[in-house]
């Protein structure tokens, strides 16, 4: 597995910097949370991290490889990249949905190998799907499509998981489901970013964190020393406190 870093990042759109000289390392076998308040310039990081957008200046690399350098199969294999509010707009079915994660996995030749049906039934009933693997993904709710784009960033086992607002839309239980998949695959080794607005999710499943803030990274590091009071008050412009006790922190405004 292999870390993904930022190198002095700069992203520029016009005459405004929407990221400025960011460096960010993403280790792989860490969840790393990124915060910020709207327009702080998350996504456009995270797009970066992915490959999607070449900075103006800066590095990207993956492990010690410049990710321009890395082939378009080789990344689709290693990196899985989910955007916020993704959209399905053919009635294809859940199950097909899913199997699309696999897509750089296929052979040249022929259809899914019976290990590559077997990940996608075990991605279904991971994400509580399996009774809707029929359905036509136009036909779900907000929350259950939001599920199933989660299980088919998942499925191929990235190196590299990059993920923006993947609980927007969901009910508690599944948000914090969501949460645990999420994790689990950190402690496997991958290299998990992911985008959040949940500060009490990002609590509970964090190792690192990013703090941005007018496309300037302020804080980066252990996700104890990041998601702070101090450190959010100051982020958000607004009095938080961040309470612990037995069943663990959450974030509280003033």
């Amino acid at each position: 597995m292999s870390a993904l870093s930022l190198d002095t990042v700069t992203v520029r759109r016009g005459a405004r910097a929407v990221l400025h000289e960011a460096s960010v390392r993403f280790a792989a076998g860490k969840l790393t949370a990124v915060v910020g308040p709207n327009g702080a310039g998350k996504s456009t990081l995270l797009a970066v991290a992915a490959g999607l957008i070449a900075p103006d200046a800066g590095a990207v690399r993956l492990g010690e490889v410049p990710l321009g350098k890395v082939g378009r199969q080789t990344l689709a294999r290693r990196r899985a990249y989910l955007p916020q509010a993704p959209r399905v707009d053919w009635p294809i079915s859940v199950e097909r949905v899913v199997a699309l994660g696999l897509t750089a996995h296929l052979p040249a030749f022929g259809g899914l190998s019976p290990d590559l049906r077997a990940r996608i039934g075990e991605t279904l009933e991971q994400f509580d799907l399996t009774d809707l693997r029929d359905r036509a993904a136009t036909e779900l709710s907000g929350g259950e499509l939001a599920r199933v784009m989660l299980a088919r960033a998942v499925v191929g086992t990235p190196e590299v998981l990059i993920v923006d607002e993947p609980t927007a839309g969901l009910d508690p239980r599944h948000a914090l489901d969501a949460g645990r998949r999420l994790r689990a695959l950190a402690e496997a080794g991958c290299a998990v970013l992911v985008a959040l607005h949940d500060l009490d999710l990002a609590l509970r499943i964090a190792d690192d964190a990013v703090a941005l803030r007018d496309g300037v990274v302020v804080e980066h590091g252990a996700a104890d020393t990041v998601l702070t009071a101090e450190v959010l008050s100051a982020l958000y412009d607004v009095e938080m406190r961040v309470v612990r006790d037995a069943h663990g922190a959450s974030v509280r405004v003033w």
